[in-house]
């Protein structure tokens, strides 16, 4: 194995940031509709846990663990949901438990909720016409609503209320429904709430203050005397923040407000429990809600520490490959070098167009590991005649634009057809597009520092896209753009209006862009850029094993999903906020080679580390292995299922690969070879 080249003299890029021209976009929505005034200076959210609650009328509901939340007009309705489960899919189940209203008459048809703040892990919706505000956290058992002005409170529901039952000092109800679920409301100061039978609602006598609410998860004294305890100390907002000089490490701290001993009570899922830190806080093994994603747990304190598993990420594989298999490899290598040509590229997409940039980046840095440096200088070529049209935009078709009404890039095509680049006008895929150009501009400023330095600030303008930490006025971007904070993997939906919010299809693909961006703090010497991809990387791995691969033992070992789903599948093919799907986008649930395929893509070094269970990998492409031989299943597909296997069956996988008459737009002859030959040098059937 090559030793990887000294790293350049390259420091952190110049806080002159560079612009691409700017966007004048037909496709994107106004955000003046939903964000307050003072917001819309700074750059916005765009693919946010409350991205339904601003777009379009904003009625559709969003997960804010453990409810799902839906805003109306006047009125929030909360909704704790029960799960629909089947073989090729899951989902929660949006009722109106309770619906909070005023029964003020200043309602009129241009009434609506206005966010006016948020952060990582809340937002705060204000309902003018109503004089409420309600702070939606994630992870708060208690729905959180301040009442601004004296008025009277409407609570209604879909189902029937059979008994309200207030405490001795009219601070706390006990509300009965015939779902059998009982909710509990707590209010700052003595509430007079009382029930008509007749129109199945509650209403307040004139109140100011807080109310919270919050259903009871087990009829038992013990969660009840929990709720209790803690419904006095409440979050108003709740913040992120990666530790840079201290890696893979992430602190979530709440800003709250109130009173009372027991401290602030969240919920933790269960890749946060397997990653938090319990030297702060206390954690209520009995204490425990339903969701989608895994049991939520209650966890007491103030601030979080979250800490996964450290990740080495370099340019070449892990273990490298032995020189007896260097021939085979090289020649795959010339001959994949030789049919590079810039002109043959015909696609202005940039999804495929990026790939085709990274698939090229791979071969220069393969070259390197097996020492055969003479086909570089034509791959160097191939990359600068390929990327440098995008980076000052001369790219005939298409480009990149800046669009600051929302504060992001978008593509040329995009900011005129939503549909255009898989939507990359408006927001989607950022992530999986830019990774790909991250990827080759990292090998190639890596292999010419001269050229690095001259392309740095459109390299940076690109990777800020979507790996930004900086807020407010002093950024052009979101903060971690695509990133979701709370679940710990990244989203791909964009400024898309979804009933089950956000959702990602290809985890690989997420993971090869924060890859991609360490390799680009490599490149450039940016110690800061290195520890943002490499903890990002890290926490997108640990999510995509949690969520996104399904393990036969799963049910059983951590109760992430039900048996019946994961009886048919070994992986989700599009993951929602709320809905867990069999299908792609793409291909219907029965095309398992292109399932597989999604959540390996590109084949990269870090791909060990994402696949590092080989008895799961072997799962997964048994399981996937009989779609294979179906009609029409194209090679491409075909070689990422043949590439796990040789993580456990090196031969029979070479013998596969061998067979292969083509490949994916992103991989090659070589990078298979390179990764079947780079799996340990025991080799044999496993």
């Amino acid at each position: 194995m090559q030793p990887p080249p000294p790293p350049t003299t390259f420091t952190h890029h110049s806080p002159t940031p560079f612009l691409f021209p700017q966007a004048h976009s037909t496709v994107l929505p106004d955000p003046s509709t939903f964000f307050s005034p003072h917001l819309l200076s700074n750059p916005l959210p765009t693919n946010s846990f409350f991205q339904n609650f601003v777009l379009k009328n904003g009625d559709q509901p969003e997960y804010i663990h453990p409810y799902l939340i839906k805003s109306s007009k006047s009125s929030l309705s909360l909704s704790y949901p029960s799960l629909f489960k089947n073989s090729s899919f899951i989902y929660q189940i949006f009722i109106a438990d309770l619906i909070i209203s005023t029964l003020c008459n200043n309602h009129n048809n241009k009434s609506t909720h206005m966010v006016s703040s948020f952060n990582d892990l809340s937002v705060t919706l204000d309902f003018p016409s109503s004089n409420l505000r309600f702070y939606l956290v994630r992870g708060s058992p208690f729905l959180t609503c301040n009442v601004q002005s004296n008025v009277h409170l409407s609570i209604s529901t879909a189902h029937t209320i059979l008994k309200l039952t207030p405490n001795s000092s009219f601070k706390k109800y006990t509300i009965n429904l015939n779902n059998t679920q009982i909710w509990l409301l707590y209010a700052s100061s003595p509430i007079k709430l009382s029930f008509s039978s007749k129109n199945n609602t509650i209403t307040s006598s004139p109140f100011s203050g807080v109310i919270r609410l919050a259903v009871l998860p087990n009829k038992n004294p013990e969660s009840e005397s929990t709720l209790d305890r803690f419904s006095s100390c409440y979050p108003v907002s709740g913040e992120a923040n990666l530790i840079i000089t201290k890696p893979f490490h992430l602190e979530y701290n709440w800003e709250k407000k109130g009173s009372g001993d027991g401290g602030l009570l969240m919920l933790a899922h269960p890749l946060h429990l397997r990653l938090l830190s319990h030297s702060s806080v206390s954690v209520l093994e009995d204490f425990k809600y339903n969701s989608i994603d895994g049991e939520l747990v209650g966890v007491v304190g103030d601030s979080w520490v979250l800490k996964t598993d450290p990740v080495s990420v370099n340019w070449h594989s892990i273990n490298g490959v032995e020189k007896k298999y260097y021939p085979d490899i090289i020649r795959a290598l010339i001959n994949d070098t030789k049919a590079l040509n810039s002109s043959a590229i015909s696609t202005n997409s940039s999804y495929f167009y990026g790939k085709l940039v990274a698939r090229a980046a791979r071969l220069a840095l393969i070259a390197e590991e097996v020492s055969c440096l003479d086909v570089i200088p034509t791959i160097k070529k191939f990359l600068k005649d390929t990327i440098e049209p995008w980076l000052d935009s001369t790219f005939k078709g298409n480009g990149f634009l800046y669009d600051k009404k929302w504060g992001g890039l978008v593509t040329k095509q995009g900011s005129l057809d939503s549909q255009a680049d898989f939507g990359f006008g408006i927001f989607n895929d950022h992530h999986f597009h830019l990774g790909y150009f991250i990827y080759g501009i990292s090998v190639l400023a890596n292999l010419d520092p001269e050229w690095g330095r001259k392309y740095e600030p459109q390299a940076y303008a690109m990777v800020d896209d979507y790996t930004n930490l900086r807020i407010g006025r002093d950024s052009h971007y979101a903060k971690l753009r695509m990133f979701d904070f709370w679940k710990l993997h990244s989203w791909a939906a964009g400024l898309n209006e979804f009933e089950n919010g956000r959702n990602q299809e290809s985890t690989s693909e997420a993971l090869n862009a924060y890859y991609s961006t360490t390799l680009m703090g490599l490149a450039y010497n940016d110690k800061h850029l290195v520890s943002i991809g490499n903890t990002i990387s890290a926490f997108e791995m640990k999510a995509a094993q949690t969520w996104w691969h399904v393990k036969k033992d799963g049910y059983n070992s951590n109760r992430l999903y039900p048996k019946e789903f994961t009886k048919d599948n070994r992986v989700v093919g599009i993951l929602w906020a709320n809905k867990r799907d069999s299908a792609l986008w793409f291909v219907p649930a029965e095309r398992r080679d292109c399932r597989l395929g999604i959540q390996l893509l590109p084949v990269l070094p870090i791909s060990e580390v994402l696949f590092s269970d080989v008895k799961f990998v072997k799962e997964l492409v048994e399981w996937a292995w009989p779609a294979l031989g179906k009609k029409g299943v194209e090679e491409g597909w075909k070689g990422f299922a043949y590439a796990l296997q040789g993580v456990y069956d090196k031969e029979e996988a070479l013998e596969n690969i061998g067979k292969l008459t083509g490949y994916d737009d992103g991989n090659s002859l070589t990078n298979l070879l390179w990764w079947v030959y780079s799996r340990g040098h025991g080799g044999g059937r496993g």
